[in-house]
């Protein structure tokens, strides 16, 4: 279970010491690819704010958000987990997310509620593979992010490099403020080019000393601090003003405009240091409080007031006062309570306030309000807008949910869940217990939005799809621990999908019933043609359908219909069953009965027509494909690119990474199963790798599921 409630909740922390006003509030995520430090990070935030009373450490277990026991067991994050903490007068709101890809569904829907982040880099390996993916998730969100270049202890480590990197993979216009003091293991602070000032850290935990700059650095320092305005005038107007006037930027001008271009996206500031040794921490808290957006600084949230796309829009501030109104982006369904984790956008709720579930049209009741601290609480009597709490006495409302006021109804885009690619069939071994494995799937799906259960149609089984097969791992494991059940597990499948490869054009299809009562009629005329993949896709998730009816032959509303049967038929293609994607449908031509006709005649037009249209098409199996990082030794490059060529994968790249090499493979994912294992055997367990989603592929000939 990922969050247990604690058995007694302790007293609420004064209001104070947080912060009351939304301005004075920052919600931040810590991004990185797995290992890159953001649990360490995030540890050292709670321990410098007080909110934490010993430091946690990831290789010991003692971490606060990887709380649960397979992220111990693991040592890795694989559930975002929130916490608050507050530092200089404000509250931080923080959700450490997982850096492993089979939980990039879990960085989706926290990216969707959080106004900022910190993106986690290693000064060695720069920027990794899921880090590049995080970070185009906040970019689709439009997230303004700092960076946070860490582990500048580590032999190997040199910041230009990782900034070099991040320009050259994510490309933003990355500004630096800060130059390390000393290199690898003699690293011990920092010179703060905003005020040209040395952050010298001592041994162990404690708050830096602030100094003048090392005469040794002076001359570099100043240099750099050149290039950073120069950079910024740039960038911004008033900066640019200032700059052809004296020269220079003032402290004060430099700030401002970094706080700015953070906002707008333009600009990335760039800091580092060492989070396990200490080293930079607190220099990263005044960049989130002086340069990452408060509540009111975003854009206000906008909803439909019916729940339809196309439906009447209305904004919604960050303002206490205004109607309530936010969204539900976790759920976690504990033995002792219900806990519902809300992102409040605008307006106030209190315990025992009822709100509605906008899309599911009922009323629900807020029983207790919980500021979040991972897997304890503090109870509070009321959260506003900004705040980021969980709540209990919800029955109902699932992740994407809008709650809102009952007078003011408000419909928030959802979270999109991710389209599951790996499959296992799952049974209980005791018969007996089939009824609680059925319940123990369902909280499962209730938690996590990117888990599907379904029953296949031909064996009876019952089968769990996921993000990978580490995803399904643990999924598994939580019903073994938890719910006490044995499982039986089958061997993993991947998700195929069906393409077009070649179209048909002016099939008609006619539908007619008459079986005593009302009839039915719909004569349409459909073209099907591949629809190219957009950035990479890879043919995945794209489907489009046009109306080039003339003469009002077709009735709009029937038209709908005809594009609704369609979508029904792309559950399953005519090859091996699997879902369709990848084409085009346009509606050409079609006739109608003055009494026999309706919508659902063209539906069933639409469904049935297509389907006939995919069978005269020259379809394409495909499978996805994943991007492979595999780092090894260098004397092990040969037999690991051999054994990437036998799984089929083509490869991308190879660089020498340190003392080590560093391979990178596209390779169909059926053929990774049980790749850690042989990656181990083939380089004396001194190898490792990561994978990144890359779409879909055409699959070899032969049988697929």
């Amino acid at each position: 279970m990922r969050t247990a409630l604690p058995s007694t909740t302790t007293p609420a922390t004064p209001a104070a010491a947080f912060g009351t006003l939304p301005t004075q509030v920052r919600n931040l995520g810590i991004l990185a690819h797995v290992d890159a430090g953001k649990t360490t990070v995030t540890e050292r935030i709670l321990y410098l704010t007080g909110a934490t009373h010993k430091q946690g450490e990831v290789h010991q277990g003692t971490t606060v958000t990887d709380f649960d026991p397979q992220e111990r067991d693991r040592g890795i994050t694989i559930f975002a987990a929130a916490v608050s903490c507050a530092w200089d007068g404000h509250r931080i709101n923080l959700i450490d997310t997982p850096g492993h890809v089979d939980f990039a569904d879990e960085v989706e829907r926290s990216l969707r509620v959080l106004d900022g982040a910190v993106a986690v880099f290693d000064a060695v390996a720069g920027v990794e593979p899921q880090s590049e993916s995080v970070w185009r998730q906040a970019d689709r969100h439009g997230v303004p992010r700092i960076a946070f270049v860490n582990k500048l202890d580590r032999a190997g480590a040199d910041l230009d490099t990782a900034v070099a990197s991040i320009r050259a993979r994510l490309h933003p216009r990355p500004l630096v403020v800060q130059l390390p003091i000393g290199r690898e293991g003699g690293f011990t602070g920092v010179v703060d080019m905003v005020r040209m000032r040395a952050l010298h850290w001592p041994d162990g935990p404690g708050r830096y000393r602030a100094g003048e700059v090392p005469p040794d650095l002076r001359a570099e320092a100043g240099r750099r601090r050149r290039l950073l305005e120069e950079s910024v005038a740039e960038l911004h107007p008033a900066a640019l003003e200032e700059f052809c006037a004296t020269s220079a930027l003032s402290d004060a001008t430099l700030a401002a405009a970094l706080r700015e271009l953070t906002r707008t996206g333009e600009g990335v500031v760039v800091l580092c240091g060492s989070a396990y040794r200490n080293r930079g921490i607190e220099p990263l808290l005044e960049a989130v409080v002086a340069y990452l957006p408060a509540p009111p600084d975003v854009p206000a949230v906008r909803g439909t007031l019916d729940g339809r796309p196309d439906g009447p829009v209305q904004e919604r501030a960050a303002d206490p006062a205004a109607p309530f109104a936010g969204l539900v982006f976790k759920v976690n369904a504990t033995g002792t309570g219900r806990l519902t984790y809300l992102r409040v956008y605008s307006g106030t709720i209190g315990k025992g306030d009822t709100v509605l579930d906008a899309g599911a049209g009922r009323s629900e009741r807020i029983g207790r309000i919980l500021r979040v601290q991972a897997d304890r609480h503090e109870e509070l009597e009321r959260a506003v807008a900004g705040d980021i709490v969980a709540v209990i006495g919800l029955k109902s409302a699932r992740a994407g949910a809008t709650l809102c006021a009952p007078s003011a109804p408000l419909v928030l885009e959802p979270p999109t869940a991710a389209e599951p690619v790996v499959s296992v069939a799952v049974e209980a071994r005791r018969g007996t217990d089939t009824g609680r494995l059925a319940s123990a799937l369902a909280r499962l799906v209730e938690e996590d939005p990117s888990l599907t259960v379904h029953t296949d149609a031909e064996s009876g089984q019952t089968v769990l799809s996921g993000m990978g097969e580490l995803h399904l791992e643990v999924a598994v494991e939580k019903i073994r621990l938890l719910h006490g059940l044995e499982v039986a597990v089958g061997r993993p499948q991947v998700a195929y999908r069906e393409t077009v490869s070649r179209g048909v054009s002016g099939l008609v299809h006619r539908h007619v019933k008459q079986d005593g009562g009302a009839g039915q009629f719909a004569h349409i005329v459909l073209d099907v043609e591949p629809l190219a993949a957009a950035d990479g896709e890879g043919g995945s998730a794209l489907f489009e359908f046009r109306s080039a009816v003339t003469g009002g032959r077709v009735p709009r509303e029937w038209v709908q219909a005809v594009e609704s049967g369609c979508r029904d038929a792309l559950a399953e293609g005519p090859l091996a069953g699997h879902p369709v994607t990848g084409l085009r449908v346009t509606l050409t031509d079609g006739a109608t009965h003055v009494k026999d006709s309706s919508e659902q005649a063209f539906r069933t037009a639409g469904r049935q027509g297509l389907r006939a249209a995919l069978r005269a098409c020259a379809m394409t199996l495909l499978e996805p494909v994943v991007e492979v990082t595999a780092t090894v030794p260098p004397e092990a490059v040969g037999g690991v690119l051999g054994d990437l060529a036998a799984r089929r994968g083509r490869v991308t790249g190879s660089a020498a990474r340190g003392g080590s090499a560093q391979v990178t493979a596209v390779v169909p994912l059926a053929e990774l199963f049980g790749y850690a294992t042989r990656l181990r055997s083939r380089t004396q367990g001194r190898g490792s790798f990561t994978t990144r989603a890359a779409g879909y592929a055409p699959a070899p000939a032969g049988p697929a599921g």
